[in-house]
């Protein structure tokens, strides 16, 4: 079979002759580490972003044999066309500089330090900056597909080993992409009528790019959408409120992916996400991924309990063992873990985030091989 065939598979709960060893990419502070000691060349680490030769190079070295993520490219455009010009508004003696993001966002950064950038602000205030700064910038244009238009080139699809997905943009976590989780929380109250429009804006160009890059003829295994908008005890909006004013936008995309035969439509948020799962499996999104596990434990065998076999996920490897020094016994338990979950079926383990930065190369080889013997 290919991974593919595997991945069809094994979300439809049917037969499939091994599983595929996926990943969700590594953090670049691994791999430079990783160069230096001599694992990886520096060819490696050309290109070595999703979907990019250098990361294919490296799974191979690894083990891996795909990564979830890097099977959504070429990646229609759903975000703010033309994005803003990033410039440094305010430098500080500590070294923290403002800059205005791509997003609009005002936000804190220090130079060497690679973390989520503090957030200061945003040029989205009232309904005049949303009006003459970002809703030009979220109207449909051919532009937004060109990528794929460019990639489609006539091909048989039974040649594609690996599972194509297409990224249907998202469609509340990038309105907090250009707001701030604060700015956002008071958009809510103070100006109901622009939040509801922001929504409805954003849902409806996710719409239309869908749609387009459907046409294409591009042909998709699953769908895709990113959102972030959980923490570690739950979501960053109410649910319900979530649950009726972008639910609807969820059902009219999925509705139209269905149409194209696309079934497994997979969304990532990081964090607790439980509160949200109803909404999301209530309007056609069927796959969680990365199904993080953090500091509250979630696993695929709570949430069957909760919400029954319609619920699939990729993901729940909590990533946190590859940095243990002699942290193959604890691999060892995470695999097992990972084998009772696939007895449930519909599931895929994958590790439950980018490897991180100090992850040992020795650790995540030994996964790989020891996930090879354990489903075989």
């Amino acid at each position: 079979m290919t991974n593919r065939e595997r991945i069809h598979a094994i979300l439809s709960y049917e037969q499939y002759d091994r599983m595929p060893i996926v990943d969700f990419g590594f953090n670049p502070e691994a791999l430079e580490t990783w160069r230096e000691q001599g694992h990886l060349t520096d060819e490696d680490l050309i290109n070595c972003g999703d979907g990019g030769s250098g990361q294919k190079s490296i799974e191979k070295k690894i083990g891996f044999d795909f990564n979830w993520q890097g099977c959504l490219r070429p990646i229609p455009d759903t975000r703010l066309l033309p994005h803003f010009e990033r410039k440094v508004i305010a430098e500080f003696p500590d070294g923290i500089k403002h800059i205005i993001s791509a997003n609009g966002t005002i936000e804190g950064i220090k130079e060497g330090i690679h973390c989520i950038p503090q957030d200061i602000g945003t040029l989205l205030n009232c309904r005049k900056d949303w009006e003459e700064l970002f809703l030009p910038r979220l109207q449909y244009s051919a532009e937004r597909i060109s990528g794929l238009v460019k990639s489609n080139m006539p091909r048989e699809r039974e040649k594609l080993q690996d599972p194509r997905g297409l990224h249907c943009g998202s469609l509340y976590g990038f309105i907090r992409n250009m707001t701030g989780v604060q700015e956002l929380a008071y958009l809510q109250a103070d100006d109901e009528d622009l939040f509801y429009e922001i929504i409805n804006t954003v849902g409806d160009l996710c719409f239309s790019v869908t749609k387009a890059a459907l046409e294409t003829g591009f042909e998709f295994d699953y769908a895709h959408f990113w959102e972030d908008i959980c923490f570690k005890t739950g979501p960053l909006v109410n649910p319900q409120l979530f649950a009726d004013k972008v639910g609807p936008h969820y059902k009219k995309i999925t509705d139209l992916l269905h149409q194209y035969e696309i079934k497994f439509v997979s969304l990532d948020c990081d964090g607790f996400i439980e509160y949200l799962i109803p909404a999301w499996l209530e309007n056609g999104v069927n796959v969680m991924f990365p199904l993080e596990v953090g500091t509250w434990g979630a696993n695929l065998g709570d949430l069957r309990k909760k919400f029954g076999r319609e619920l699939l996920a990729v993901g729940g490897m909590d990533k946190k063992v590859f940095t243990l020094p002699g942290g193959f016994g604890a691999i060892d338990r995470e695999v097992e873990k990972m084998r009772r979950f696939a007895d449930l079926g519909g599931y895929i383990p994958c590790p439950d985030h980018r490897i991180p930065s100090n992850a040992i190369w020795e650790n995540v080889r030994y996964y790989c091989d020891k996930m090879r013997e354990t489903f075989k």
